[in-house]
């Protein structure tokens, strides 16, 4: 929780909220400690044993106060208020640290929305199932064993997800938002990939530090294929009640190029692993 608002106090600016930044540069980037206490309308004392990890257990309100003055998202409020639920031994239920299985009706949904590329992910984006096109999309990821199919991962670690993702720059920043909110719903896993991944990759590395939070919810992404070449693709992701579980689809409406380019790839995936 420390961390997180020191962080977040050092990305936004004095003019961001309406403060005058004075005459000459400031040697602190972002807010200065007083002025956060000023905005959130508490001493700079308690807002200082906050940040310093001296004061463990601040109420809803400080911290609801904190968020409107750093502009927080409703992803990052609510991240707030989680990080601060476990400094104070409020720790929301753990997950099984252990990878489950995809339950056998996902499997069958995936199977139905053929050809369009549908995954089964749990809160760290581990692969726990995908249909043929699902693999095929995420070119070189059939190559990997099971165990080791992980969105994630496959984003900073495989070498064809900078040429298949054409805006890596931003699947890269959603990957590192996400992880931040399994942080609180599957602390072991997140833990061991975060290592994982910060030690391999200097990338993920920074982008971690900045600690920015949102949930994904659907979009649109661009791919560079080299099957189907270059396309856009709707996309989806649904909630599966209690056991954290989600669906991950892509999808084009029929009768467009982007559709046809999924038919082809379900003509070429027949032969795939699909986990």
């Amino acid at each position: 929780m420390a961390e997180f608002l020191r962080v977040r106090r050092g990305r936004i600016g004095p003019a961001d909220v309406g403060l005058p930044t004075g005459p000459g540069a400031r040697r602190t980037p972002g807010l200065r400690r007083e002025e956060l206490a000023v905005l959130a309308g508490v001493s700079v004392d308690y807002y200082t044993r906050i940040e310093q990890g001296r004061e463990i257990a601040p109420s809803d309100a400080v911290l609801d106060a904190l968020a409107r003055a750093l502009r927080l998202t409703d992803d990052e409020h609510a991240h707030l208020l989680a990080l601060a639920d476990r400094a104070a031994g409020r720790t929301p239920r753990r997950r099984p640290p252990d990878r489950q299985p995809a339950r056998p009706g996902l499997r069958l949904l995936l199977d139905s929305l053929r050809p369009g590329p549908a995954y089964v992910l749990n809160e760290v984006n581990d692969v726990l199932a995908a249909n043929p096109e699902g693999v095929a999309l995420l070119a070189g990821l059939g190559e990997w064993p099971p165990a080791r199919r992980n969105v994630i991962r496959y984003t900073f670690l495989h070498p064809a997800a900078r040429t298949l993702f054409a805006d890596w720059d931003r699947v890269a920043r959603n990957s590192v938002a996400h992880l931040h909110t399994a942080e609180l719903t599957a602390p072991e896993q997140a833990a061991a990939l975060v290592a994982e991944l910060s030690a391999a990759s200097g990338e993920f590395a920074a982008l971690w530090r900045r600690h920015e939070v949102w949930v994904k919810r659907g979009g649109r992404t661009a791919f560079r294929h080299p099957v189907i070449g270059s396309l856009t693709l709707a996309n989806e992701v649904l909630a599966t009640a209690g056991d954290g579980q989600r669906l991950l689809v892509y999808q084009a409406a029929p009768g467009t190029a982007e559709h046809d380019a999924l038919v082809l790839l379900a003509m070429t995936a027949q032969s795939v692993d699909a986990v």
